[in-house]
């Protein structure tokens, strides 16, 4: 462990916090996580480890999933590999001499170009960490935007685990979340939301489109909503499916937030992901992270540059809309690249490819005995219900497959339940073999 303070900074640091040890300073913690795990093996040589290490690999399973709530295994081109991993571009740091990064800065103008094309707003940021602290820093711009009140109502539909991100936002601030349930059509209760509205201490409206469960939100009437009693609505959207559905720009929303790891970004174990950030033009000095601009250089050619740096690193601490000190440049770049690749058409038929074999396998699954949760219309993603749902999950990790997300974890009454998710990269035989193992299964037990 470093440590950079002297040996008498640290006595007065630990005297003020009333402590006479580092030691004190660790106690909160389980003493077992402070040991050096007993099991591991001996010093090897550099080639002895790599055979270790090559050993314990082929352990490894490539499960075929039908999992997403948030991260989908979709097709990657090959092509953005090697484009991000090129020397003008394998960096994930930010490029603060302009002069110099001219290539990297071009590419961030070129992303926030395509995010604002995607969601049919004015302006894009560089990037966020992720999605759901996108999401964080959007209910915080959107409180700045009202300026009162110390409540937001969001929609029970919005990815739980964005939920629980902002949820550690809020408490510092004073501020209280509300959450509206769904309906039986898998879409949040309007009024509900007209409801809390009323009592006029609300400073934000959150909505998912489509939601976690899959089902496409009523934008245009919660745009009403929220324009009625001056709250602005804040939308994450699911960039692919923006290539078939109205973009949330379209309906008035003020604040458009996602995550871009469908994007040519593989899944990874949890990461590291890329978060999207657009907004009105009107409020782009209310917006966090930073933003690329083109302007010209002294000789009049186009030229590409930071801007509007908004956080406490550039200008005086009090001043800055946020502590976002960064952007996930690499994978934002591996975002423009896939769109790039795509183009339109490409990622409508990633859409319509995916729409099509989720609506496949769920007439299989009703006919194998699973039951909808919900009544309404859906796209890739939808949940389903079965008296033995978590033990045909787990037996089907055994038969090589992921079959989605266990929804009792996440979610009260639903612990029968599983949300399941087809993207383009499954076929029809994986998923015709997925049937028939659960319908062996169901059969034989």
């Amino acid at each position: 462990m470093y440590i950079p303070h002297s040996d008498e900074e640290t006595r007065e640091i630990l005297s003020a916090l009333g402590l006479e040890s580092l030691k004190d300073l660790f106690s909160h913690i389980d003493p077992s996580l402070l040991k050096p795990p007993e099991n591991l093996p001996s010093p090897m040589a550099e080639e002895e480890l790599r055979k270790y290490f090559r050993k314990l690999a082929k352990e490894n399973r490539e499960l075929i999933c039908f999992a997403g709530g948030g991260a989908y295994d979709r097709i990657v081109p090959s092509l953005i590999g090697y484009i991000i991993s090129r020397g003008e571009f394998l960096t994930a740091y930010t490029p603060y001499q302009a002069e110099a990064s001219q290539g990297t800065l071009a590419a961030i103008f070129e992303y926030q170009s395509l995010i604002c094309e995607l969601t049919a707003m004015d302006v894009a940021n560089a990037s966020m960490y992720d999605g759901g602290s996108a999401l964080a820093e959007a209910v915080l711009m959107a409180r700045s935007i009202k300026g009162k009140g110390g409540r937001m109502v969001i929609s029970g539909g919005v990815n739980p685990l964005y939920r629980e991100v902002v949820r550690t936002y809020l408490p510092g601030r004073g501020d209280e979340l509300l959450e509206v349930p769904l309906q039986e059509d898998g879409t949040t209760d309007s009024e509900r939301i007209r409801e809390e509205f009323k009592e006029g201490t609300c400073f934000a409206l959150v909505v998912q489109y489509p939601n976690f469960f899959g089902f496409v939100e009523p934008l245009e009437e919660f745009s009403s909503i929220a324009k009625e009693y001056e709250v602005p609505l804040v939308v994450v959207a699911d960039p692919v499916a923006l290539s078939i559905l109205e973009p949330p720009g379209k309906f008035g929303a003020d604040i458009v937030v996602g995550e871009g790891q469908q994007l040519g970004v593989p899944l990874n174990f949890g990461g590291p992901y890329v978060g999207f950030f657009a907004t009105k033009k009107e409020y782009v000095r209310k917006m966090p992270g930073r933003l690329v601009g083109m302007a010209e250089d002294v000789e009049g050619k186009r030229a590409y540059t930071l801007i509007l740096q908004t956080r406490e690193q550039h200008i005086r601490r009090e001043r800055a809309t946020s502590n976002i000190c960064t952007n996930q440049n690499l994978l934002a770049l591996a975002n423009l690249v896939y769109l790039n690749l795509l183009g339109s058409e490409g990622l409508r038929e990633v859409a319509l490819q995916s729409l099509s074999k989720a609506h496949y396998l769920k007439e299989k699954l009703l006919e194998a005995g699973f039951e909808e949760v919900f009544s309404g219309s859906h796209l890739w993603e939808f949940p389903l219900r079965h008296e033995r749902s978590e033990e045909v999950h787990r037996h089907l990790a055994e038969e090589g497959f992921l079959f989605g997300i266990p929804l009792g974890r996440l979610y009260e009454g639903l612990e029968d339940a599983l949300l399941i998710a087809v993207t383009e990269r499954r076929k029809k035989e994986e998923i015709d073999t997925l049937i028939s193992c659960i319908k062996k299964y169901l059969c034989t037990c």
